[in-house]
């Protein structure tokens, strides 16, 4: 996990790792042949939420029921101890906000200020929040509250806080200080959830905590802001745009675009209930934050490759600022630039600590910015491992917020992954609890994509030249499935004449070379072998030219490749990058692009014969087609190339 985040003992880390591997294991047995009987009576299900039968059932659960319980009094009871807040008023959709402790005698690393929001959250003592943490895959040390903090930081980011080079004499004798005491200040960063937020001071480290101080609740300026616009294209002609944004008010809002045309929105949430299972995970427990309205509407009568203006809200909400997007160019035109990258998830500009960091993601996402505002940039695709908040729903709007310099200038396009559905009982194929008890409805409410309905998130598209096949590989991809007859018919519907590239994406990979050691005879494999006999022979069928693929933490290339047999390796051209000839449609191109976030995985010391390039460094992928070639560039955050290769027509 991520370094930047201390652990509070080996044996708390053990533990984690346990209830992980214990409650992996029982969802395999759950997959792999227990009866549906027993499936339904350890996972049940309910069409609708009820508080009292959920907690009997939690408490016959194979783990048992969250333990809660008051937090222990603090030893250091100190009349002295003061929390000062600045700015001292309520705050905008984005701010800045400095925390001050003072009064304290005895400055300790274990003292902690975590921002809590709704302010009537209960933050008691919950040791069993552990568990919960740990069937997402983070075994960060976190807080051990029973709801889950925004945010939080130890105040010793103060680098004068634990030297006491901040202080002031409490009590003189003459001239002379006989108490003495210590101040701190740490800076949080906030936006705008729409909750009212308290901040409250720790001491006792994240397994033991108790309050010594807590602010009064601040308030957003305005809870109902229209925000978070993110744009997707919702078919292939690039004449209609799709937006979507987050509000704290779910009556009818509006987008004014083109100079003058205006087009109603139309809004809807979700809430615990929705969640995919009546079983504790943090979606249904200690992460639920209530998401307010997402609000869509979809903007008419546009040209391909056009600039227009536009904004969001209303008068009576208030308005986004002005912005501009750009719209791609449609099917069958000759050219399309494009980013695509898995696993982005997100972290803090203020270095605060919360659930499942992803340190690559600010570098990644801000390089990604400097190539949109560029102008060369037709739109950009995430496949899979949107924002890692899985379960914690306070932490989508902290990623929606990031992607916006971006998302809300071109196409911000996505796949599903792991983190986003894979839940036991939900019906997802991979028995994981990666979703925290999401099951994709946050992601299918946020991302609006031109699905084929619901909980169905596989679509294809056409842009330029391009033809894109996006599939889910959480849901079936069986022979029989549903998905699978789609894909299949897919990809013979495509006219080459208009369309001579096709990119085929989904989340989890067909070739990889991960180190995954020890993980690999536990959990599921990286690669599936299953899911590679289904779907591969599709690939080779239907002629894909390049095949991208995320989850694993890396970059890495392979030959064309059918069966792990390399049928084309490249050549270098006249300027010395690799090139495939795909005239013959052989077999497609596989690259793994997951390295937009999370922390990097290495690969094995054996390479495969068909790897041709890994990279274990953050960045993205940029790709520019024309009707000859296809022209792909892994770019680190730096803005180095470091690696790029061509497929051609001959």
């Amino acid at each position: 996990m991520d370094n930047q985040r201390g652990r509070e003992g080996s044996a708390g880390s053990l533990f984690k790792t346990q209830t992980l591997l214990v409650m992996f294991l029982l969802c395999n047995l759950l997959r792999n042949g227990m009866s549906s009987t027993v499936t339904s009576q350890t996972f049940p299900k309910s069409s609708r939420f009820d508080e009292a039968e959920w907690k009997g059932e939690i408490s016959k659960h194979p783990f048992g029921s969250i333990t809660r319980r008051k937090l222990l009094s603090c030893h250091d009871e100190n009349p002295l101890i003061d929390m000062s807040v600045d700015p001292p008023r309520s705050m905008t959709n984005v701010q800045e906000v400095t925390v001050t402790i003072s009064g304290i005698l005895n400055p300790s690393e274990n003292d902690w200020i975590a921002v809590l929001s709704p302010s009537s959250m209960n933050y008691t003592l919950c040791p069993g929040a552990a568990r919960l943490y740990a069937e997402t895959g983070d075994l960060a040390a976190l807080p051990l509250l029973c709801h889950y903090p925004v945010k939080f930081q130890y105040l010793k980011a103060d680098p004068a806080y634990i030297p006491c080079k901040k202080s002031r004499c409490q009590e003189f004798f003459g001239e002379h200080c006989l108490l003495t005491t210590c101040n701190g200040s740490v800076t949080f960063r906030l936006v705008n959830i729409r909750t009212d937020t308290v901040f409250v001071f720790f001491m006792g480290g994240l397994n033991i905590p108790c309050v010594l101080a807590r602010s009064d609740p601040f308030q957003f300026e305005n809870p109902n802001a229209p925000l978070y616009g993110h744009l997707s294209s919702i078919d292939s002609s690039s004449t209609s745009m799709k937006l979507t944004w987050v509000s704290g008010d779910g009556q009818s809002q509006f987008v004014q675009y083109a100079d003058g045309r205006i087009v109603n929105s139309t809004s809807t949430t979700f809430d615990q209930k929705d969640m995919c299972d009546a079983s504790p995970s943090p979606a249904v427990d200690f992460g639920w934050h209530d998401p307010g309205y997402i609000h869509s509407a979809v903007m008419n009568g546009l040209s391909p490759q056009t600039i227009y203006s536009y904004r969001y809200g209303s008068d009576a909400v208030g308005w986004s600022s002005q912005m501009s997007f750009s719209t791609p160019p449609a099917a069958g035109f000759d050219k399309l630039v494009f980013i695509m990258y898995g696993d982005m998830g997100k972290a803090e500009r203020d270095g605060c600590n919360e659930h499942y960091i992803q340190p690559g993601s600010l570098k990644v996402i801000d390089a990604v910015a400097k190539e949109v505002s560029t102008g060369d940039v037709d739109m950009i695709y995430h496949i899979g491992d949107i924002s890692y908040a899985t379960g914690f729903l306070a932490e989508w709007d902290f990623f929606l917020e990031m992607i916006g310099s971006v998302a809300s200038r071109v196409p911000y396009m996505t796949a599903v992954g792991n983190h986003e559905r894979d839940f036991p009982g939900s019906g997802s194929v991979y028995c994981g609890l990666d979703s925290g008890g999401e099951c994709g409805v946050p992601y299918e409410t946020y991302f609006q994509m031109p699905t084929q309905g619901k909980d169905k998130p596989w679509y294809s598209i056409e842009q330029g030249p391009v033809h894109f096949t996006i599939m889910s590989t959480e849901h079936s991809w069986d022979p029989q499935s549903e998905q699978y007859k789609w894909i299949e018919s897919d990809l013979a519907s495509v006219k080459r004449q208009q369309t001579p590239w096709i990119l085929f994406a989904g989340h989890r990979p067909q070739y990889s070379s991960v180190n995954q050691g020890i993980l690999a005879a536990t959990f599921v494999p990286s690669v599936d072998p299953a899911f590679v006999a289904a779907i591969e022979p599709l690939l080779v069928i239907g002629q894909v030219d390049l095949a991208l693929w995320g989850h694993v933490h890396n970059y890495e290339r392979t030959c064309a490749v059918n069966r792990s047999l390399c049928i084309q390796y490249p050549k270098k051209d006249d300027d010395g990058i690799d090139t495939y000839t795909s005239n013959t449609h052989i077999a497609p191109v596989h690259t793994v692009i997951g390295m937009s976030g999370f922390q990097l995985d290495s690969f094995r010391k054996k390479t495969p014969n068909w790897s041709v390039v890994r990279i274990s460094e953050f960045g993205y992928a940029k790709i520019t087609a024309d009707r000859k070639r296809l022209f792909f560039q892994f770019i680190l955050t730096n803005g180095t190339v470091a690696d790029q290769f061509s497929i051609v027509r001959v």
